[in-house]
């Protein structure tokens, strides 16, 4: 319950968005592998997507800026740099756009991190996901703290980021067309009491219930004056895929 009550706040990005538009909800989250240190200090201020369709390029996106401690987000945790809305399709690259301060906590003592400004106008890290529409994602950046802090002779100490990135589907959807086009119904996919999602047919009777978590639903069509609603009930939906209800009749 808690996991879809989290979801509705995606759902809702997409209420009354027209079904023409193919997109994708993506939330980018950061966790570490611990390291041998106190604290690893990273100064995070962007991350732009690189979406791949040969249009879109590299995106910005809106997130939590500041100095990250990564040896607080190991061992499972992890924390949200920020969500976004992509054209549906493939993600390339994503890029990690760091400040200055960055810094290292060894026996007590803080040491500036060394980084490189390639590094801050820019690391790339490649992804190469493919995205299906109406399925929220997480994109988790794996930052391994113990290989990205190096030592030198002089004592001083240099980053140089190893970071993987792991794809994850955290939701489904639900697709069909409603006929005929003038019963125009509300349309709500229903867990318990809950309602998680709504959408409405677009001019071409074609409906798609997006961020749905896994489960079984009623998908209820609550249309206009003169129609029947209808309920189809024990709709499965799974992590990652679409649920195909075809054609629904309103009478």
């Amino acid at each position: 319950m808690k996991k879809i009550i989290a979801l509705l706040f995606l759902s809702s990005f997409w209420v009354g968005c027209s079904n023409d538009s193919k997109t994708t909800m993506l939330e980018i989250r950061l966790t570490d592998a611990p390291g041998d240190y106190e604290a690893v200090n990273i100064d995070i201020q962007g991350v732009e997507v690189n979406a791949a369709d040969g249009n879109t390029g590299w995106i910005s996106m809106d997130i939590h800026k500041g100095v990250y401690n990564l040896l607080k987000l190991a061992n499972g945790l992890d924390t949200l740099l920020g969500r976004i809305e992509l054209p549906t399709g493939k993600i390339s690259q994503i890029r990690l756009i760091l400040g200055a301060n960055n810094s290292v906590k060894v026996g007590g003592q803080q040491f500036s991190l060394n980084t490189p400004s390639a590094q801050q106008s820019g690391l790339k890290i490649n992804l190469h996901a493919q995205l299906t529409e109406g399925v929220t994602y997480r994109i988790l950046l794996d930052f391994d703290a113990a290989r990205s802090v190096v030592k030198t002779g002089s004592g001083s100490y240099n980053l140089k980021p190893v970071i993987r990135s792991i794809a994850e589907a955290q939701s489904g959807a639900v697709k069909g067309t409603v006929s005929p086009l003038a019963a125009a119904p509300a349309i709500f996919a229903i867990f318990a009491q809950d309602t998680v999602a709504t959408s409405y047919p677009d001019a071409t009777g074609k409906f798609l219930l997006r961020g749905v978590p896994a489960g079984t639903y009623t998908v209820s069509f609550n249309p206009k004056p003169g129609y029947q609603p209808i309920q189809k009930i024990n709709v499965i939906v799974a992590t990652g895929s679409v649920t195909d209800l075809g054609t629904v009749t309103m009478q």
